[in-house]
C-alpha cells in the first residue's frame, strides 16, 4: 500500500508538470490541444520515471538503461491512450480540455502505469 500511495504522489508531481504545460501551450501559445497534451505528456513521462525509479520503486541497483526501455515501452501506450483520450473527449464529444485532460491522465495513470511500472518497468516486490 505504501508503494501505491508514493507512486500516486509521484503521478501528481508529474501530473502537475503535464497540466501546466499542456495549458500554457493552449492559453499562451494557442497550440491545438492534442498536440499541446502530447507535449505535456512527454514532460510529465519523464519527470515520472526519475521519481519511480528514485524514490517510488527504490529501483536504482537496476540498470537505468534497460529500465528506461521498457519504461518507454510503457509510456508509449500512454502516450497513445491519453491521447485518444483527449482526442475522443474534446473533438468528438466537446469536453473541455482541462476536464478531458485529468478523466484521461486518472483513468490512465490507474488503470495502466502503475501495474506496468510495477510489475515490468521496476520489476518491484515491495508490499
Amino acid at each position: 500500500m505504501k508503494v501505491f500511495l508514493k507512486a500516486n504522489v509521484a503521478s501528481l508531481i508529474a501530473s502537475l508538470i503535464d497540466y501546466l504545460i499542456t495549458i500554457v501551450l493552449v492559453q499562451l501559445f494557442r497550440a491545438d490541444v492534442v498536440w499541446a497534451g502530447v507535449t505535456g505528456t512527454v514532460c510529465g513521462g519523464v519527470i515520472n520515471f526519475i521519481i519511480g525509479r528514485t524514490w517510488v520503486f527504490k529501483a536504482t541497483e537496476g540498470q537505468a538503461r534497460k529500465q528506461a526501455w521498457r519504461y518507454l515501452l510503457v509510456w508509449l501506450g500512454n502516450l497513445i491512450l491519453n491521447a485518444t483520450g483527449l482526442y475522443l473527449l474534446t473533438k468528438q464529444l466537446g469536453v473541455h480540455y482541462i476536464l478531458a485532460k485529468v478523466v484521461t491522465s486518472l483513468t490512465v495513470a490507474v488503470g495502466w502505469n502503475y501495474p506496468l511500472q510495477k510489475r515490468f518497468v521496476f520489476l518491484n516486490n515491495t508490499k
